[in-house]
């Protein structure tokens, strides 16, 4: 007899995200079993009802989802889960705090659509956000090279050190601080796509400096608040083409965004060993 399909909601924040609910039962989800403000000190008696009430062939049947608004406390959470598996007791887990996962593997899939990442150079802008940190990291798995920008010199060499660990990315990420126009312009004149991956209202990049960058094939805009994060791109441009360049904006990459965060959670009843982190993630999205 196959078991009904459950999947544990585990949100950090004090009430679950609706979004995140939606999602999952779109996903034809059987039974979603929500719990709020889960930490490393209550989580432990919720993922072993998850482990020890199915027996290790019917555990695959049994997922659990990572939410809220705080992506670093969904990394810990993560990591604390993963450890409390042994042997074969072991239940499919995702992440996708903010929706930084599927949001980061869908903008970057949208410039795979006409651009080769293996050779690609990318300038992400507000580099150092969790989105930002993933752009970043899936282009340098394809094996592109990566300019990460932050206002701030200090955090955009931390977020790089970051990326970077345990890993030999051969000179492929940089940091810069944005300390003027002519830092951010000769970034541009080098880079063959440009994300804005900055604080909501917060415009990252002018109009002329964009239309002055010809190298630039792919502009993509997550910022989904007013004013843009790219000026002159539009929330729902969606492979809108101006001159030698293709535009997206935040939900002109949302669609994508959305078939990747279903694809994965339907994914984790495939087996009960999967652990769905941003490289994860845009793997499903490549198969989509």
């Amino acid at each position: 007899m196959s078991h009904p399909r459950i999947l544990l909601q585990l949100d950090t924040d004090s009430i679950c995200s609706s979004f995140d609910s939606v999602v999952a039962i779109d996903s034809q989800v059987d039974h979603l079993l929500q719990y709020s403000a889960v930490s490393v000190d209550n989580v432990i008696g919720l993922v072993h009802g998850a482990m020890f009430t199915r027996g290790p062939d019917q555990l695959k049947n049994t997922a659990i989802f990572v939410g809220g608004s705080n992506v670093s406390a969904g990394e810990v959470l993560v990591s604390k889960i993963s450890s409390m598996f042994f042997g074969p007791l072991r239940v499919s887990v995702m992440l996708d705090s903010n929706g930084a996962n599927t949001t980061a593997a869908a903008a970057v899939l949208c410039a795979a659509k006409h651009i080769d990442l293996a050779t690609c150079q990318a300038l992400v802008l507000g580099g150092t956000g969790p989105v930002g940190q993933r752009v970043a990291r899936l282009v340098l798995r394809q094996g592109g090279r990566v300019v990460l920008s932050s206002r701030s010199p200090d955090r955009a060499a931390e977020a790089c050190v970051a990326i970077a660990a345990n890993q030999n990315l051969d000179g492929r990420l940089k940091a810069m601080g944005v300390q003027s126009g002519d830092s951010l312009n000769n970034a541009l004149g080098q880079a063959d796509v440009v994300f804005a991956c900055g604080a909501a209202g917060v415009t990252l990049l002018d109009g002329p400096s964009l239309a002055s960058a010809t190298s630039i094939k792919v502009a993509i805009d997550l910022n989904a608040v007013p004013p843009a994060g790219i000026s002159g791109i539009g929330i729902t441009d969606k492979a809108v083409v101006r001159g030698n360049r293709t535009d997206y904006g935040a939900i002109g990459v949302g669609g994508l965004k959305m078939k990747i965060h279903r694809a994965s959670i339907a994914s984790l009843f495939q087996a009960n060993d999967k652990v769905l982190d941003a490289e994860e993630i845009f793997e499903v999205g490549l198969r989509l």
